[in-house]
This record gives C-alpha cells, structure tokens and sequence, in this order.
C-alpha cells in the first residue's frame, strides 16, 4: 500500500511510483493483448464511479478497465448522488466506504474530494476536479514513453490556459526528469506556487520549468506539443472573453513545425474545433491524440493495482 492512500494530486505519487505506475501502465497493454482474462488484480474488488460531470473516455476507460482485472465498477450519476447537494460529501464517503474497496470521483470542485478523502476509509481517485486530472497524465506519460522512448530530458511545450491539465503535466513532469513550458496570454497561466512546487518536485534540479506569452518560443526544441480548449467545463460564462484573449494561441501545422521534426502533438480531448486547434489537426501524421485517449485504460489499470492489489 502506498504512503498516501489516494490520488487526488499526481503530487501524491513520488517520482518512484509515477515511474512504476507508468512501466505497468505499459506491461498491462501487452499482457491484456492476450484477453482481459490475463489481469486478474482487481478480483473481488468493487470501485464505485461517481461523477459530477459528463465523460467519454474517463467512464468508458475506467468501466472496462475494471471489468478487464476482473473487478467491479458501480457508475453513479449526479442524479443519483446529489454530491452536497442530496446529501454531503462526509455522509456518502462514510456509506461507500462500507460498500466498495475505492471511489473514484469526477467532481466539479475539488474540495469535494478533499471532503470524500477526508471522511472515506477506502482510497479515493481523482477523476477530474478544477484543480487537477493526474488520471488524464498519467495516461499522458505513458503515451510519451511509447512514441518518444525515455522520458527524462525531454521537454514539453503547452499551449493554452493555465487549467488542471496544465496544472497536472506541471506537477508531474518533473517528478520524470522532463522540462515542462506553458505558452498563455496574461492572465491565464500557471500560478507561481504551482511552478515552484513543480521545480521542488524535480530531486536532480536538471528539469526547467517556463512560463512564457510567446507560443513559438515555447515549441522550440520541443518533443511534445500539447494544448487543450480553452474554456473549460464550468468556465462557459467567461467563453467571449477567452475566444478574444487566446486569439494567436491555435495548435495548427506551422506552429508544430517550429518544434522538433520528431515532435509529437497532444490534446487530451475534447477538442473545440476552429478555437486551440483547427479541424483535421488530431489527424495530424505527428498527433498521438487518439493513442493519448486509449492509453487512459492501462494508465488508469496500473493506478487501481497501485492502490488495491
């Protein structure tokens, strides 16, 4: 079991075990390649799915995940639980804990896991918040390994809002030896707390951690390209004024191609079409978007093994 029972954070892994959860990440994709049959880790365990917010592929992934090392997944919807609403976040983590062996929760505030993790006595897995997707990054690192080979020294441009994605990949890349840039107008980048606790989370000190307004300056030398909408779930009010402010901020072909020519391009989905990317660009020969959607599955497996087995 680990020190820290659960994944709010990709913060709550040490740079050891995000190592060790991606290399599995990695095994369970040939091992399962012979019939979900071949993992069994999650047998006689039951994760309760609890979401606040609409999904495919975080649903999808974690559902068949789960049945694939032969465990359980209970889905439950917003309709269904009312989190602090219906009832409050102590009073379901309390009930679920007696239920299930682990929640994995897709919330609209983050301090709603604080409170599930805070009162559960199963671990509780961060689906998505506000704040973080250390699941969507883990599943991220896992596709740059593939299609890149070793992770440390290789360097990351992120073009776009300072939001959990960006937060994630800030907080974990360092934690493997990558250097990590995040291109946004004023206003919406990262905020200085979360870059410095980035850089303190790099043991070598070799990792660089930017924050830049240019775009081209951010790609060069880049390995990956990535980006992400720019108005995100819950943020729909502010849409007129992010469309103005991240005009000259779109992920197109001449952009990719002031990185590295071994670069690849990443956009976690769902894409905003003629906002961070222009149509056609996921099916750029360079993009790895869609190997970055399915890699969710193992990434998300290796995390349950992680906490359950």
């Amino acid at each position: 079991m680990p020190a820290n029972p659960n994944l709010l954070s990709v913060a709550d892994l040490s740079p050891e075990d995000t190592g060790a959860i991606v290399r599995r990440a990695l095994e369970l994709k040939t091992e399962l390649k012979a019939g979900p049959a071949a993992g069994n880790a999650l047998r006689g365990k039951s994760i309760a799915l609890l979401f606040e917010k609409p999904s495919l592929r975080t649903k999808v992934s974690f559902m068949v995940g789960i049945q694939e090392l032969c465990g359980y997944g209970l889905y439950l919807g917003p309709e269904e639980v009312g989190l602090g609403v219906r009832e409050p976040a102590s009073d379901v983590a309390r009930v679920l804990s007696g239920y299930v062996d682990c929640i994995v929760a897709r919330v609209n505030s983050h301090r709603s896991l604080e409170e599930l993790a805070e009162y559960a006595s199963v671990p509780v897995v961060n689906a998505l918040s506000d704040w973080e997707h250390p699941c969507q990054i883990m599943a991220d690192l896992v596709t740059v390994a593939e299609y890149q080979g070793e992770l440390s020294g290789r360097k990351l441009a992120f073009i776009g809002d300072g939001n959990n994605v960006a937060r994630s990949l800030c907080l974990a890349l360092p934690a493997v030896g990558m250097n990590f840039t995040i291109a946004s107008p004023t206003g919406y980048s990262l905020e200085e707390p979360t870059l410095e606790q980035a850089r303190q989370r790099d043991g070598s000190r070799a990792a660089e951690i930017r924050s830049l307004q240019d775009p081209a300056a951010a790609v060069q030398e880049a390995d990956v390209v990535y980006t992400d909408v720019w108005t995100s779930m819950g943020d729909e009010a502010e849409r007129g004024g992010r469309l103005e402010a991240f005009r000259g901020y779109t992920v197109d072909p001449a952009l990719l191609a002031q990185a590295k020519p071994t670069a690849n391009f990443m956009h976690d989905m769902p894409a905003h079409y003629g906002e961070e990317v222009p149509p056609g660009m996921l099916e750029h020969p360079q993009s790895i978007a869609y190997a970055q959607a399915h890699n969710r599955k193992p990434a998300q497996q290796a995390i349950l093994e992680y906490l359950l087995s």
